[in-house]
């Protein structure tokens, strides 16, 4: 059973898009939330969010760097007082040419190290990190956002992006197996797409020819995936670990 407290929250890409609406589902619910990301207007969203019965916490950390990682855990820690009860890794990126994905002869060594480090190290660091305090407890919530770039070809995917969220994806298997008897399970959850900030970036034609592949017809939203993460963090899923969740409008199924 979850702890009889507000749960302690970190969701990391929390002030914009699928991480926004994540970080909105628990404060809704009256659990204590940090939210993380790259850009200086962090802790502008943390005070929209706040309110006086229940504060949102801000920290900004650019996950390309191991030390802003690492700097966000010990952060974690400080402000929940030993670290957090439910683990977000939702901080993603993929870099796109004309809203395209870069062919992989095309892409530099210098891309894909800050592509696979962002996506897949940074919440590798975090697990490693957090983990311990949520064993110490004997109850955790780990949900890595991966991509169904990682699933299956998705030609809109770079090379870097889809092997980082198929990393993702086994890195979410291995902590499950791991930890299932300690009272923590660790999911993902593979977004197909999703109408975000992110993905509004490619053109029109790159969106519909997308939006039309999709048997659903039409992208997600960003709070269809907040419901599958709070269900994953919910005393409903305490028999659930190790799996991907493939949230896609029937576009790709396994």
């Amino acid at each position: 059973m979850s702890p009889q407290r507000p749960l302690s929250v970190l969701v990391t890409g929390g002030a914009t898009g699928i991480g926004l609406a994540i970080a909105r589902g628990f404060i809704a619910q009256g659990h204590r939330v940090m939210i993380s990301g790259s850009r200086p207007t962090v802790p502008d969203m943390a005070r929209q969010l706040s309110s006086p019965a229940c504060p949102v916490h801000a920290h900004v950390a650019d996950l390309a760097s191991e030390a802003q990682t690492l700097a966000l855990a010990e952060e974690t820690r400080r402000v929940f007082g030993g670290g957090c009860d439910v683990l977000v890794n939702c901080a993603g990126y993929s870099q796109k040419r004309n809203g395209e994905a870069i062919p992989p002869t095309e892409v530099s060594s210098a891309d894909w190290n800050r592509i696979l480090h962002i996506n897949l190290t940074a919440p590798f660091l975090l697990c490693r990190e957090l983990i311990p305090a949520m064993r110490e407890r004997g109850w955790g919530r780990v949900i890595n956002i991966a991509s169904r770039g990682g699933r299956t070809y998705v030609p809109f995917a770079g090379a870097d992006y889809a092997a980082a969220k198929a990393g993702l994806i086994g890195l979410t298997r291995h902590l499950a197996g791991t930890y299932a008897g300690e009272g923590i399970t660790v999911n993902a959850i593979a977004p197909g797409r999703i109408d975000t900030p992110l993905s509004n970036t490619s053109s029109d034609a790159v969106k519909a020819r997308a939006a039309a592949a999709i048997p659903a017809g039409r992208f997600g939203t960003p709070e269809e995936i907040a419901a599958v993460a709070m269900f994953l963090a919910s005393d409903g899923a305490a028999y659930l670990t190790g799996a991907c969740l493939d949230v896609n409008g029937g576009v790709f199924m396994a």
